[in-house]
């Protein structure tokens, strides 16, 4: 038996022994009690399929994330990897995990043997490949290299052995660039030689980050010499600086011996050459690779080990650590050692005390059950992304939709960052300005003319775009006016509730009442006679001609999705949805139809993200994540378990392509963390949390100061998939819900599973 982390002092053993016999937990033999979690991450989980995660070293939230590029171009290339690959470009310093569009991969380096006659390109096989947390090696097929890999947050270690015999070579390539098919290139490179070990650059891109600037330092153990640099595609004389639009250059190091290792440190800023020089001065001064491993490795044990799972399988150990794993890479830590980064405004900014600025924030995905999750794992972070949030909207003008590397992209749907704000002010989280919060959820819920006319920055001119202007003026967004109209509509109602919320916490009840009104607004996409929510033109007039199974990714009422997906998106109402439908017998009858209708999807230009389907529900997209939960809202809860057991079991494994969809920079993995605990958040910005279907026997949650929440779960198989009986603290409950403070005040739930649906639970109401 594996049990995750549980490592116990002598004395205290007999009384765990004890506590776990009670639990029906039996006991374990030694490997099972010094169990080390980082056995059960597996880095490739994800880097097949849709699920673009990358397998290289990172920190947890590091600004680093050096790890191999494998693809260059297509869907699949955005982590630039993919497990079916079998060649490598280099090793770059900059990942996006799971999203559907790619970008970074700055700074890259790769080692090579011999005089190729064109630029190099290692082959590998998959038998000479391993990734670890906090590690990652491969050799090469047709080059004599082995290629080591690990990291701090802001320095990324390589250690290359190369083969006796042939020229001990690098390429060092400026102008790479990940995704040029979707207009990713490069602006500006320069590389400057310091001296005989030490060289630095910058790297200045234009992509799904317009304005992208990477500085970069390096220093390698041993003396090399330049033979040849490439400007724009042209032999160019070797120089102190080179500059270009595209710049790379060929190393040899003729001193390094054939038993000596070839090891190079690369730290990167977001400011300036200093800025990545003092990085490394402050993070890594020395040369010990061995060291930097195990710090990486006693970050992740420290990290991982705020939840304890208990369970005598493996593979679902492997599942979940590395679930967990992927939850804890984005948002990612954006700012230098001493304070400084580069703020929304493109200006300079010295960090106040105890502030820290972060990139990478995939709010319309995540604002659903990554940030939810580490509300309860880790409440100062928490904290901390919403105050970075806040300070985004000083510094830019208004909430960031998807800021990426100090830019608005105007990426996804409204405007989510109100969710992750609402949740935090919910949970009474402390060290939170409720009064900015507000204005800045105000101000970026509200239509500026002047901002959809600005020029400056093409993505900075759809960030506010018209759909705010309808809205502002209490009527529907017209489908023949603006494309993704119903995901608009149905998200910003959702968002404007929580803006309510806000406003509530702030004491600023006009506010509450106006924006709780606007928060009704879904219904104007409701069409009684076909039960979906649909594209309303104009006029007033339905949209025809009308399949609830037809998808355009781009030029539909739907994001990233069809009616069947979409019409259930009021997670803030779920009543006043039952009413839409005249009773919960109906709108039952409708959900019934959602996992039991075909599972083809019409259309063309289908999106690639509906993946994951149980009839026309997608799980491997965000807005189907909490549509298994209004079973048990709506008064049929086995429902629920039975669809979330399916899920947890079909759509996640501990495989390559073991994630059902885009990773989305930790979404699809929190779903599964929370759900193989055994609850989920249906409406963030309501501290409540739904309780489905718990996959472990026995669950630990570090809460708090010094407290532990606990999830029991007895009778617990893939057969009993079924709640009997819940339990808080000892008292019975009955009904399936649980609030935030009972989590965080370290209580004990108690879950006894069986075989057979039970009909006796009520639904939400005090017990």
């Amino acid at each position: 038996m594996y049990l995750a982390q549980l490592k116990l002092v002598v004395p205290g053993l007999l009384t765990a022994l004890v506590l776990l016999s009670a639990c029906g937990v039996k006991e374990a033999g030694n490997t099972g009690w010094e169990a080390d979690l980082l056995e059960y991450v597996d880095p490739f989980i994800g880097t097949g399929f849709h699920g673009h995660t990358f397998p290289g070293p990172v920190l947890p939230y590091g600004m680093v994330q050096l790890s191999p590029d494998t693809r260059l171009n297509g869907w699949d290339a955005s982590s630039g990897y993919h497990y079916e690959d079998s060649t490598i470009y280099g090793f770059s310093h900059t990942h996006l995990s799971g999203t559907g569009i790619g970008d970074m991969g700055d700074i890259l380096i790769l080692p090579f043997t011999g005089e190729p006659d064109q630029k190099p390109l290692a082959l590998f096989n998959k038998a000479e490949e391993q990734a670890k947390a906090g590690y990652y090696s491969v050799k090469f097929d047709n080059y004599n290299v082995s290629a080591e890999l690990t990291a701090t947050s802001r320095v990324g270690v390589h250690r290359y052995h190369y083969g006796s015999g042939g020229k001990k070579r690098l390429l060092v390539d400026l102008g790479h660039i990940l995704q040029r098919t979707w207009g990713h290139g490069n602006v500006y490179n320069e590389l400057e030689i310091i001296d005989q070990k030490t060289i630095r650059g910058v790297k200045h891109s234009r992509g799904w980050a317009f304005d992208h600037q990477v500085c970069f330092y390096a220093e390698f153990s041993s003396p090399f010499r330049i033979d040849e640099v490439i400007i724009d595609h042209s032999p160019s004389e070797v120089a102190p600086i080179s500059k270009g639009e595209n710049v790379y250059a060929y190393f040899s190091f003729n001193e390094l011996s054939d038993q000596e290792p070839l090891v190079i440190k690369v730290s990167i800023s977001p400011v300036d050459y200093q800025g990545a020089e003092n990085n490394m001065l402050t993070e890594l001064p020395g040369w010990d690779f061995e060291e930097v491993r195990r710090k990486a490795e006693d970050a992740w044990k420290k990290a991982l080990g705020k939840i304890r799972v208990y369970s005598e399988d493996r593979e679902k150990l492997t599942q979940f650590y590395t679930a967990l794993y992927h939850t804890m890479m984005a948002p990612m830590l954006y700012q230098d050692v001493d304070g400084r980064y580069r703020g929304m405004d493109k200006k300079i900014h010295n960090a106040s005390p105890g502030k820290t600025n972060y990139t990478v924030y995939s709010m319309w995905d995540t604002f659903r059950a990554l940030h939810p999750l580490m509300t309860i794992i880790d409440e100062p972070r928490a904290a901390s992304w919403v105050n970075n949030l806040l300070l985004k909207y000083e510094e830019g003008g208004f909430l960031p939709m998807w800021p990426l590397a100090s830019n608005y992209t105007a990426t996804m749907v409204g405007y989510p960052a109100v969710a992750i704000i609402a949740d935090a002010l919910a949970k009474g989280i402390p060290g939170i300005d409720k009064q900015l919060a507000l204005e800045a959820s105000v101000h970026s819920a509200s239509y500026k003319p002047w901002l959809v006319a600005s020029s400056e920055n093409p993505r900075k001119r759809g960030l506010m775009p018209r759909y705010n202007k309808y809205v502002n003026e209490e009527r529907h967004i017209p489908a023949d006016e603006i494309q993704k109209s119903v995901s608009f509509g149905l998200e910003m109602a959702y968002y404007d509730w929580c803006i309510a919320r806000i406003a509530t916490f702030c004491g600023n009840d006009s506010l509450a009442v106006y924006f709780q009104d606007r928060s009704k607004y879904y219904m104007h996409y409701f069409d009684k006679g076909t039960g979906f929510m649909r594209g309303k033109n104009s006029d007033g007039s339905w949209v025809t001609p009308f399949n609830p199974s037809y998808s355009s990714h781009e030029t539909s009422p739907y994001v990233e999705g069809n009616a069947w997906q979409w019409t259930w998106f009021v997670p803030h109402d779920i009543e006043g949805l039952i009413g839409l439908y005249g009773d919960r017998e109906r709108f039952l009858r409708k959900l019934d139809t959602l996992f039991t209708t075909s599972s083809h999807i019409e259309g063309e230009d289908a999106s690639a993200d509906i993946t994951g389907l149980i009839g026309q529900y997608a799980h491997g997209n965000e807005p189907s994540h909490h549509i298994a939960f209004l079973y048990t809202h709506a008064g049929q809860p086995w429902k629920t378990q039975d669809l979330i057991d399916r899920i947890l079991r079909g759509f996640y494994s501990a495989s390559p392509d073991g994630i059902i969809g885009n990773e989305d920079c930790g979404q699809m993995s929190a779903w599964y963390v929370l759900n193989a605990i055994g609850f989920y958040q249906v409406s963030p910005g309501d501290p409540l949390y739904t309780i489905g279907r718990p996959l472990f026997d026995r669950v630990e949650i570090r809460v708090g100061q010094e407290k532990t929440f606990t999830v029991v779960t007895r009778n617990n198989s893939a057969v009993n998939r079924f709640v009997q009986e819940v339990y808080l603290d000892g008292r019975r409950q009955h009904n399936l819900f649980l609030y935030h403070r009972d989590i965080m005040n370290g209580s004990t739930l108690e879950i006894v599973m069986g075989n057979l649906p039970d009909q006796s639970f009520i639904g939400l109401q005090a017990d």
